[in-house]
């Protein structure tokens, strides 16, 4: 039996206590969420303790909690045969009924459901098992596609009979065990493309696997399977960041993981430190045919790792496998656990029995000090706790909430103690060297207040923080539920013209040899100068699940630290606040460990970065399954700057990366020649017939010629709409692919086309924008500019050349399928022969190609990191995909002689079988042409390029 958590009842006037009672409960439970949400907005359902008894879907909205508690954990059962739940539901994602869903609102009667997504935090179900009853073969006992601060925890899932266990995992999953069931979890990626914690979980009797996944980015730390045939199975035709450390595996009859596209840059499998008893195989490699078997059948799994791999910052990744086993004696049932226990609710002191009025206008500073004085764990039942001066724990306090949205530390604007000019002043401040813990509170350091800090942290190893918010920006709610406003109408600075971001310290700074275990915590402040500084520490460390967001200069900060482990550390860079925020920075640190690390730029961030990692003075530190990713083409160009070294990492993909500072290495020879520079983001560009070139300056609005006889670089055209892309007509008029915003009142409508539902650019960053072309006389662009029009291709004759884009960023994985797609609208050239096929990818491909009949195309899969070469028939379409390499960025090409040349980070060069030449740039390329015979033009962030092959 499970141990029950919470064993007492919660003294809490702003939570709704749902009692134990027979019968169907659905209605019953329904309605209190709904009422809940309806009145406050946000809060906490307690459950009483006893079996109950449901029949149809609960839907449980944003940052809505139900905890349970109870000598033994409540438990909800869906009953046996329950109506609905027998067939497929096919409109429905998961094609399941899901006992409980969490959702981003309340459904109305006949509405469709809005399930949980990258804006639905602080919901969570905590201390509740829930079952599924006989002849429910299509059930699901919960669907969690939900963002930060919310999380499944302390469950035990019986799915019995049923599909599954889980649908799409959200933020976190903690202490939880699933038994039966074709699966334990399956899933897509999570709603923000973030990745999930899931610790101390426990799986068995799964009929197909304990997990199928794909692109979860799961990170597991100690893991329990048996009796099974797979524990982790990877969706055929896509990738996965696995990272797995702590697992005992008994009964596989299949095989720890599967790998179907085991050769993309894109797949990273790292797992460590597991313990295997009767297991087939440990992996299976499916594209390149190869099964991994243990060698023993009691063995302890020290590594198996697949992916790209980079000894150091200097030379290049390449594809490895590495399995290290051994044989063992004995067979451990489970790893230690990492995470501390709440004390026990005996222990609980309540600060509303002592005093606090928690109604964010009280001073409680006062009541709460002299309690931290007398007493070593307070309860905090909901309630804002305004503070006017520091709040200093003692070396083993422990401050317990449950919600951290409606449970906040607080301060007000312009605090006397916090403003002015001066050194940092935290509003919470823990005990020097003890075993402080903090659950499920946010502290809140408002906007202007110059000297705040919001929590300086200097309690030892064996402290604890979890569930906390540094509320403030993103994630910020009113009393009620709604959204603060985080910004201005123009989305350019703050909603509140007096809050000013980046006008105060650190909302968590560790230092002084603070250390312990950190785990879901939200750091978005934009009014901090760092969401998380770490600095002068060496004390044992531990992050998991920390999401550090929309900083203006730095998301997180490291100078001097040691030892510490990160486990699915996340960063996000948003355009207004975060256009040039460095997301992790690191400074004469040592034995660091990142796993499963995520470096994000959201869509609209509108200029490259040089680098996600800036690294300084740093040794012994590894990086396990690294992923820098944006779906902008501006990207963070370099994954991590040796800043000492002077060595750039360019790969955005790595399974493994080992980072000690390197000397600077001698300068390479001449081939590569800058033909010039000062450019802000130079990508798309093409040549005339005549050997002219024709480039964009894209974030400036510009085009340049290179002049093939005189070798001077010349502008062209300067006009208020972005140009993406180029290409030259037949009788060298430069057709340019621009990027049109029609102005607010003018009634255009562009609606989106089917074929963007295959992409982030059309689920998240089209706003109402439209491709557009026009067509230019390069020699007198004033007088020649003509605006071609999108028409049906049963109206273009005369066809003899179609354009599509040489690159695609397709993040639902149907790259393969989709430029096979028969193209039904284009833009005809005044040449008459040249059609731009239209298609959703123009609004982000940099690069376009022509597909002449009879000969190869090659198109750049930029989500997996490939190239496709495709076959065009007489009609000049497209088909016969095949991966031609795993790399691929911008632009790939193939010259006349069978060079095939291949842009991802630096030049690879493919002149027959073999390994390819390399050649490196000073910046990141973007596009290339050739220019006669055995050169390229290249052009790469501020500079173009020449290169001699």
């Amino acid at each position: 039996m499970e141990i029950s958590v919470y064993q007492k009842p919660f003294a809490d006037g702003e939570a709704v206590q749902f009692s134990h009672r027979e019968g169907d409960v659905t209605q019953a439970l329904q309605e209190a969420i709904n009422s809940l949400k309806r009145e406050k907005g946000y809060g906490i359902i307690f459950l009483e303790e006893g079996v109950y008894l449901l029949s149809d879907t609960i839907y449980v909205p944003r940052a809505i909690r139900l905890i349970g508690w109870g000598k033994t954990r409540p438990r909800l059962v869906l009953k046996e045969r329950s109506p609905g739940f027998q067939e497929d539901v096919p409109e429905d994602k998961g094609k399941s009924r899901y006992l409980l869903w969490f959702t981003d609102r309340v459904p109305d009667p006949g509405e469709a459901v809005a399930d949980a997504n990258a804006g639905t935090f602080y919901s969570a179900l905590s201390n509740i098992d829930l079952e599924i009853g006989e002849r429910n073969p299509c059930a699901v006992a919960l669907r969690t596609h939900f963002a930060q601060h919310s999380f499944i925890s302390h469950c035990r899932v019986c799915a019995g009979s049923g599909r599954a266990g889980l649908f799409d995992v959200g933020n976190e999953l903690e202490d939880v065990a699933f038994e039966g069931g074709e699966y334990g979890i399956y899933t897509t990626r999570t709603s923000p493309s973030w990745p999930c914690l899931l610790m101390n979980a426990r799986f068995s009797g799964q009929r197909r696997a304990a997990i199928h996944t794909r692109e979860a980015g799961l990170t597991i730390v100690n893991l329990e399977v048996r009796d099974c045939p797979r524990a982790i199975e990877i969706e055929d035709g896509f990738c996965e960041k696995l990272y797995l450390e702590d697992g005992v595996f008994e009964n596989i009859s299949d095989c720890l993981v599967t790998a179907p596209l085991d050769r993309c840059a894109a797949n990273q499998l790292s797992l460590r430190n597991l313990c295997g008893r009767r297991v087939n195989f440990i992996a299976r490699l499916e594209e390149s045919g190869r099964n991994v078997k243990p060698e023993q059948e009691t063995f302890f799994l020290r590594e198996f790792s697949h992916g790209l791999v980079m000894k150091g910052v200097s030379g290049q990744a390449s594809l490895q496998t590495v399995c290290e086993t051994e044989a063992l004696s004995s067979f451990p049932l489970s790893f230690p656990k990492r995470i501390p226990d709440l004390p026990p609710q005996d222990e609980w002191v309540n600060v509303r029995e002592l005093g606090a009025a928690g109604d964010g206008e009280t001073d409680d500073t006062a009541v709460l000090q002299r309690a931290v004085d007398s007493h070593a764990v307070l309860y905090f039942p909901q309630g804002f706790y305004r503070l006017s001066d520091t709040l200093r724990l003692r070396e083993h306090t422990a401050l317990i909430g449950l919600n951290p949205i409606s449970t906040r530390l607080m301060v007000k604007d312009n605090e006397p103690v916090f403003g002015g000019f001066g050194t940092p002043k935290p509003l919470l401040e823990s005990g020097k060297g003890g075993g402080n813990l903090i659950n499920g509170i946010a502290i809140d350091t408002a906007a202007r207040n110059p000297r705040i800090c919001g929590c300086k942290w200097t309690a030892g190893p064996d402290s604890y923080m979890n569930d906390v918010k540094f509320y403030g920006g993103h994630g910020s709610m009113n009393p009620g539920g709604e959204n603060v406003p985080v910004y201005n109408e123009s989305r350019t600075a703050d909603s509140d013209p007096a809050r000013k971001w980046d006008s105060q310290y650190w909302s968590l700074w560790i230092t002084e040899n603070g250390g312990g275990v950190f785990k879901d915590i939200w750091s978005a402040s934009p009014y901090a100068a760092a969401g998380l500084f770490l600095s002068d520490t060496a004390a044992a460390g531990a992050m998991y699940a920390v999401s550090v967001e929309h900083h203006v200069r730095r998301e997180v900060l490291m100078q001097n630290v040691s030892g510490w482990s990160f486990y699915a550390l996340q960063t996000e860079e948003e355009v207004a606040e975060s256009s040039w925020c460095q997301p992790l920075e690191l400074s004469g640190c040592d034995s660091l460990t990142f796993a499963d690390l995520y470096l994000f730029r959201v869509i609209w961030v509108d200029n490259a970065f040089p680098q996600a990692v800036l690294a300084r003075d740093c040794r012994n530190t590894e990086f396990w399954n690294l992923h820098n990713f944006t779906q902008m083409k501006y990207t963070m160009d370099f994954t991590l700057r040796d800043a000492d070294g002077g060595k750039a990492v360019r790969p955005w993909q790595l399974t493994r990366l080992t980072l000690n500072t390197e000397r600077p290495a001698p300068k390479s020879g001449g081939r590569v020649e800058r033909l010039a520079d000062g450019f802000d983001n130079v990508d798309a560009i093409c040549t005339d017939s005549r050997g002219n070139v024709y480039f964009c300056d894209s974030r400036k609005k510009n085009i340049y010629q290179l002049d093939c006889q005189t070798g001077l670089i010349r502008p062209v055209w300067d006009t208020p709409y972005r140009p993406l892309s180029l290409i030259c007509d037949g009788e060298d008029r430069l057709l340019a692919v621009c990027e049109y915003f029609p102005p607010k009142g003018s009634g255009e409508r562009y609606p989106k086309p089917a074929d963007a539902e295959g992409t982030a650019y059309g689920a998240w960053y089209n706003t109402g924008s439209a491709i557009k072309v026009y067509a230019v006389d390069p020699q007198d662009p004033g007088r020649t500019m003509t605006v071609l029009e999108c028409r049906d291709r049963a109206e273009l004759t005369g066809v003899k050349t179609v354009v599509y884009p040489g690159n695609r960023w397709r993040d639902n994985n149907d790259h393969l399928s989709i430029v096979c797609r028969s193209w039904e609208k284009g833009w005809q050239a005044p040449d008459g022969a040249t059609v731009i096929a239209c298609c959703y990818d123009l609004v982000r491909a940099c690069c376009l190609q022509k597909a002449v009949p009879g000969k190869p195309f090659l198109s750049a899969d930029e989500f997996y990191k490939r190239t496709v070469r495709l076959q065009v028939n007489d009609a000049c379409e497209l088909f016969s995909p095949q991966v031609l390499e795993e790399r691929g960025e911008y632009c790939s090409l193939e010259l006349p002689s069978g060079t095939v040349c291949i842009l991802d980070g630096g030049l690879f060069v493919y002149r027959q079988a073999g390994e390819p030449e390399y050649l490196e740039f000073p910046e990141r390329p973007a596009c290339m042409v050739p220019v006669g015979e055995n050169t390229l033009v290249i052009t790469a962030r501020t500079a173009l390029y020449r290169v001699r092959l």
